[in-house]
């Protein structure tokens, strides 16, 4: 059996929120801040990684 691999959002701003809206319940909403010497972060709940724009095609 394969999962699908988490969401990956570009984003404009160093924080972001998330509440997993995808299908069904998702989860509570969390807010989340982006290191600026790493360029990204992933939620905790669902394992969205959200990534600012400045570092968007840049490998991690």
């Amino acid at each position: 059996m394969t999962t699908d691999a988490p969401e990956t959002e570009v984003v404009t701003s160093w924080k972001v929120a998330c509440d997993g809206s995808g299908p069904g319940l998702g989860h509570p909403r969390v807010w989340l801040q982006i290191p600026r010497d790493k360029g990204w972060v992933e939620c905790g709940y669902c394992d969205k990684r959200f990534v600012h724009q400045e570092f968007a095609g840049k490998a991690t």
